[in-house]
């Protein structure tokens, strides 16, 4: 591959600064309309149209309208639109508003109203939602006192009503076109919803109660095979579609009402049509009315398609049929009457939001914000097969240096979060930084990410702390070996899972020189203690049970082994994090201080798990490459 041009070196605030990111896109009476957070104005949320004109985007709700969920911490599904209306959640008071729209320009028509009241502690979440037009009201999970509740909203205001009581933890509810019947997705602890989950049915009376609701697919802790479902999708009014597991991958398949509780496979495909839910408003497929279109994940590459329903193609492999879109990193998908849009990118063009004519083929995209860089100053990431942990074939991303990679090459290991997470091929701003200033990046998709099927999902089972260690410095020996990074000067760096990953593989490995961890975790003794509701028990998957493997936690612990730590690292720490607290830093920190290793922490006061301030985004960016510089001997650009 030829090398791409070398430039001047981004700056941090072309990087993370002013740049938003899109989610949640949605089709409405041919209105697009998607949640926009943004950097520079604190990590802001706001709701933003295109009318179906094609004109320019139109911000819907400005500061200080936030549209934020908290529900199980990370929230997702801020917004719902139907009945000639959105209903959000605002982050200001937590609560549900009722926002009219016109059908025919899609902009409001008058002022929000409060549908709930502002609860007193322990305040109530709400989130995943959607619009029951037939009964006037919103339906969708509330999270209080520790447990989630199925509850429907009047959209003249009004207490929140039960509908079901689910035993743990639910949400992506849809309802069927004609308004009879519910579905959604449970699942328990100790199961994570990609580990365990069950979809469920339920009939809806004319009263608007939930009447025989019942599982039809997936599984609960302790039975049977291990099976997860994704986004349950109404093809129709009595036609449902779930992406679940049985298979090894995250297959899509089609249940009748009139046959249940038969399912029918809609496409045998070692693909994963589905995400990991950390987040409410995931959408990997999509009904405009007549057809079922689908992203799928092939080796960490994200494709559109279409799905044959019908005909000779119907059930078999070639019931997929790619679309022509120069994409490979998608989400949020939304589809109505022949169109779909969504959030795409690709290796040379930021995250933004897609628009595709599903009849014709012809596609616009428009980019968050402009590109520093040209196309041909980046270079795409190179998919990277190494043997990993156990001699397992294993996957990452590297992206070389502009001017491309030699023996004396720094090298920069990435870490996903999660650690159920996927390292992504979209444009990465925050790498191109990096691989301006001469660096090579990989960014590993160690056992246990998503994109590969079940099997490299589960290895991660129980060992945490070993198999993404190992295959972090597999990936970095590979490189070397290949020439194309120096052994002297590969650092590693995380945020939250990944930084536990990245401290262990400093504390376990002799392969790094430095380290930097956001908000990573350093005792997940201490996690597994003291976490929120929604990971209250991933760790027992992930390393054992707690207290009965006790032992185990205490070998995997990188506090425990700072000792072991010979290299620099820099910290990052939010104050007000409730998944990763700032005692787990500060700890650690202190831990190396006392060994001698040179040490920086920085502490952001009003963040949490995840910076949201374009400004601390900066700054983080900028000291974790002026420290690795400074300890490399680099000459910073």
């Amino acid at each position: 591959m030829t090398p791409a041009p070398v430039l001047p070196p981004l700056s941090a605030a072309a990087v993370v600064g002013a740049t938003p990111s899109l989610k949640e896109t949605l089709l409405w009476h041919g209105h697009r309309y998607w949640l926009e957070q943004r950097p520079a104005e604190g990590g802001r949320t706001t709701l933003m149209l295109r009318s179906g004109d094609g004109g320019e985007a139109i911000e819907l709700t400005p500061a200080p309208w936030n549209l934020r969920s908290r529900v199980h911490t990370y929230g997702g599904g801020a917004y719902a639109i139907g009945g000639g209306a959105v209903v959000f959640v605002h982050d200001g008071d937590r609560c549900l508003w009722h926002l009219p729209l016109d059908p025919a320009t899609g902009l409001p028509q008058g002022a929000p109203a409060r549908l709930t009241t502002p609860s007193p502690a322990p305040e109530r979440a709400f989130a995943d939602g959607l619009i029951d037009p037939a009964r006037q009201r919103w339906i969708g999970v509330m999270e209080s006192e520790g447990t989630d509740q199925l509850v429907a909203v009047p959209l003249q205001g009004g207490e929140p009503q039960l509908l079901h009581q689910p035993a743990d933890f639910c949400g992506y509810a849809c309802l069927s076109p004609d308004g009879r019947h519910l579905a959604w997705v449970e699942w328990q602890q100790p199961c994570m919803p990609w580990e365990r989950s069950r979809l469920w049915l339920a009939a809806v009376g004319q009263d608007g109660a939930l009447h025989q609701p019942r599982p039809v697919a997936g599984s609960a802790p302790g039975e049977g095979p291990a099976v997860a479902v994704f986004q349950p999708l109404w093809i129709g009014p009595r036609q449902l579609v779930v992406a679940e597991d049985s298979s090894g991958w995250w297959n899509l398949q089609r249940l009748d009402l009139a046959t249940e509780p038969a399912w029918q496979p809609l496409l045998p495909m070692a693909a994963d049509f589905a995400m990991p839910q950390w987040v409410y408003g995931m959408r990997t497929t999509c009904w405009d009315g007549r057809e079922l279109v689908a992203a799928a994940c092939r080796e960490g590459r994200w494709e559109l398609g279409r799905v044959a329903l019908s005909g000779a193609a119907a059930g078999g492999p070639d019931a997929w049929q790619p679309l022509a879109v120069p994409f490979d990193d998608l989400a949020g998908l939304s589809a109505e009457a022949g169109s779909l849009v969504a959030v795409a990118s690709n290796p040379t063009t930021l995250q933004g939001l897609l628009e595709l004519d599903l009849t014709s083929g012809s596609w616009r995209h428009t980019p968050v914000a402009p590109s520093p860089l040209p196309a041909e100053a980046i270079a795409p990431p190179e998919p990277l097969w190494f043997s990993g942990h156990g001699g397992r074939p294993t996957h990452a991303w590297f992206h070389p240096p502009a001017g491309g990679a030699t023996p004396t090459t720094p090298l920069l290991v990435k870490g996903h979060s999660g650690p159920t997470g996927m390292a992504r091929r979209g444009l990465s701003l925050a790498v191109q930084f990096w691989t301006s200033r001469g660096w090579g990046v990989v960014d590993v998709n160690y056992g246990g990410s998503t994109g590969f099927g079940r099997a490299y999902r589960e290895r991660l089972d129980g060992q945490w702390g070993v198999v993404d260690v190992a295959d972090c410095a597999a990936a970095a020996r590979a490189l070397v070996a290949a020439g194309l990074a120096s052994p002297e000067r590969i650092a590693i760096e995380g945020g939250s899972a990944g930084g536990f990953t990245a401290l262990a593989a400093l504390c376990f490995t002799d392969v790094f020189r430095a380290g930097a961890s956001r908000y990573g975790v350093a005792d997940p003794a201490a996690l597994a203690q003291e976490s929120h509701r929604f990971e209250a028990r991933y760790l027992d998957g992930l390393i054992g049970p707690w207290p009965e493997a006790r032992a185990v936690y205490e070998a995997r612990s990188p506090l425990a082994h700072a000792w072991q730590i010979r290299c620099p690292v820099i910290f990052f720490q939010g104050l007000e994090d409730p998944v990763v607290p700032p005692q787990q830093t500060e700890r650690m920190a202190a831990a190396l201080a006392a060994n001698g290793i040179p040490v920086e922490v920085r502490r952001f006061a009003g963040e949490g798990h995840g910076f949201r301030s374009g400004a601390v985004q900066i700054e983080v960016l900028e000291a974790t490459e002026a420290f690795f510089a400074h300890h490399f001997g680099l000459r910073r650009s």
